[in-house]
């Protein structure tokens, strides 16, 4: 699968933006999928994740509230994921990357959230700041 982010940019703190992920190629398996972001001098975050084959979103605690993913729970490969991040703040400063993985269960996602560096697909990452 390949993956190919856009909408990075700067952002005053309190603003939003939305992050956009073009996904193709073999998307006819079940990944978990979603955002990963890293600031320098910070371990890789998993910021979202998901199962194609259905279920719930997961969010990291400190995006809770004010990121989301918009899709719903029914079982899907999306060929756009995006990232509606809102109330930002300087913390959120970091490079954002969509990120997959093949799975086979809604709960490898879960535990694809707090294992941000188990994906095997990347995509070219896209700088967020927030000032």
């Amino acid at each position: 699968v390949q993956l190919v982010e856009s909408g990075g940019g700067s952002v005053q703190a309190g603003g939003s933006l939305t992050l956009s992920c073009s996904v193709s190629g073999e998307t006819s398996s079940t990944y978990c999928m979603g955002w990963v972001r890293q600031s320098p001098g910070k371990e890789r975050e998993g910021v979202a994740v998901f199962y194609t084959g259905g279920g719930p979103i997961y969010y990291a605690d400190s995006v809770k509230g004010r990121f989301v993913v918009p899709r719903d729970s029914a079982p899907n490969t999306p060929s756009t994921l995006y990232l509606q991040m809102s109330n930002l703040t300087p913390e959120d400063t970091a490079t954002y990357y969509c990120a997959a993985r093949l799975c086979a269960t809604p709960g490898q996602a879960l535990a694809a959230l707090s294992s941000s560096g188990n994906f095997r697909y990347w995509g070219q990452g896209t700088q967020v700041t927030v000032s």
